[in-house]
């Protein structure tokens, strides 16, 4: 029976991730395929990677002239450094100072643990990490 639902969850995930091309989506679908299958094993796995592909492709990539921007920003003089690893789709804790983009109000940035992310600043939610 578990090597079934093994199997069935297996081909919801690769179903869900083919059907979306865009990185954002991508990257949501494995950021909950992750934290489905820390809660609830395969089963959970596929769960979360089709709602997180669904919420990585509600994410709208930014402009490359705010990409530009939050790589040329200067770096805050103190480091800012939290436990949670930033992740695509999820809100930066409350604890973290996010600058708006002032060209673009809808974008936000924050250096955190040494990643420059680009933020949605009414959620927090992050939009994209810089490598």
């Amino acid at each position: 029976m578990n090597t079934k639902l093994v199997g069935i969850a297996a081909g919801i995930l690769l179903a869900s991730t083919s059907a979306f091309a865009q990185s954002s989506t991508v990257t949501g679908a494995a950021g909950g395929a992750a934290a489905g299958a820390a809660v609830g094993g395969p089963v959970g796995a596929a769960v979360g990677g089709i709602a997180g592909g669904v919420a990585g492709s509600a994410i709208e990539r930014p402009p490359q002239k705010v990409v530009t921007y939050v790589q040329q920003a200067p770096a805050p003089t103190k480091r800012v450094v939290v436990k949670e690893k930033v992740v695509v789709g999820q809100p930066l804790p409350e604890t973290v100072v996010v600058t708006p983009v002032p060209d673009d109000p809808k974008y936000a940035y924050a250096i955190v643990n040494d990643e420059r992310v680009i933020v949605e600043p009414s959620s927090r939610k992050v939009i994209q990490v810089i490598q």
